[in-house]
């Protein structure tokens, strides 16, 4: 075990500099936008509308720092999010109240994440192939619950999440953003203060050398990939309130939103680093550029080839890092 607590000691350390370059770039380019888009970008309005617009990522991305940091990736999230919000609509349609639907929409999430959990270790096969395979087993159930239509559901206070101008007026931001900080800072202090945390750390850094230090891996990963469902989940409900349905076709690709926020927060996909400071940022990076842009009139396209190569820069950034590191 003293191998593990030095490591994890080591990336601690660097934590702080590597969730610096994320906040830097985060900052500049709001900067820029501020500058380029003039007075309507920095308004109070649209600070509110990034910040809404971000809830849904950044939740996804707080489950996907947990899987990325060990080492592996979830490409089902998107579909787990169509699903909670088929669940939720689907029983609110059914009499249930907004918060046992609510959470039974955030449970399913956490069901689908140990069902991946599951599979992964007993299986013995690497989280992309599973995750793949699982990504349309998850959106046809979605679709199948849904009879492959939208389902309308009952206005509840669920509908009243993400509100732009939320209710009572001191809240000055909507719920969903303060449940959404609420739930990084949970997952921050999991990372940096529990059992855990280290071990899920120590899995990522070398999933050999965590085995022989005692670390029970599959026992981690199931715990890890359960609690990652959980806050996809979360975001499920969030998509379920910007959208008041319940949606098989919604979130589709979100998936790489997701891991794209954390990877340009300072995650490697080759596990061991990461973190909810940095997927935070990476998450408002993204929601930044993407409402500069079309504040200005920037065709769709362009938006997403100018993503595609934040996200080719960052990973191209952390490869070289480790290699030179090496």
């Amino acid at each position: 075990m003293p191998l593990v607590s030095v490591r994890i000691s080591g990336l601690r350390g660097e934590s702080v500099k590597k969730n610096l370059g994320p906040l830097i770039g985060l900052a500049a380019v709001y900067l820029l936008f501020c500058l380029w888009a003039g007075e309507p970008f920095y308004s109070n309005f649209n600070r509110v509308t990034v910040l809404t617009q971000s809830v849904i990522v950044t939740a996804g991305a707080l489950g996907m720092t947990l899987i990325i940091i060990s080492g592996g990736i979830d490409l089902s999230a998107g579909s787990v999010i169509a699903l909670s919000t088929v669940v939720i609509a689907k029983l609110l349609e059914a009499g249930w109240s907004p918060l046992a639907a609510a959470g039974a929409g955030i449970l399913i999430g956490g069901a689908c994440g140990a069902a991946n959990g599951l599979l992964i270790t007993r299986l013995k096969l690497v989280p992309f192939i599973i995750t793949l395979g699982t990504l349309l087993v998850f959106r046809g159930t979605a679709t199948g619950l849904a009879d492959e239509q939208k389902i309308d559901a009952p206005i509840t206070w669920l509908n009243t999440m993400l509100a732009k101008f939320p209710e009572p007026a001191w809240l000055i931001v909507a719920p969903g953003v303060w449940a959404t900080l609420l739930l990084a800072v949970v997952v921050a202090l999991l990372l940096r203060n529990t059992v855990l945390g280290r071990h899920i750390f120590a899995i990522g850094s070398n999933e050999n050398t965590a085995r022989l230090c005692g670390i029970r891996v599959e026992r981690v990963k199931l715990a890890l990939y359960s609690l990652a469902g959980t806050l996809i989940g979360f975001a499920g409900l969030m998509q379920f309130s910007r959208l008041t349905v319940g949606d098989p076709t919604a979130a589709k690709g979100m998936e790489l939103d997701i891991i794209a926020a954390v990877v340009i927060g300072g995650g490697s996909l080759s596990g061991g680093e990461g973190s909810v400071t940095g997927s935070v940022a990476g998450a408002m990076l993204m929601a930044v550029i993407r409402n500069g842009l079309s504040m200005k009139g920037v065709p769709n396209w362009v938006q997403d080839v100018l993503t595609g190569s934040i996200i080719v820069a960052a990973v191209t950034m952390d490869r070289l890092r480790h290699r030179s590191g090496g």
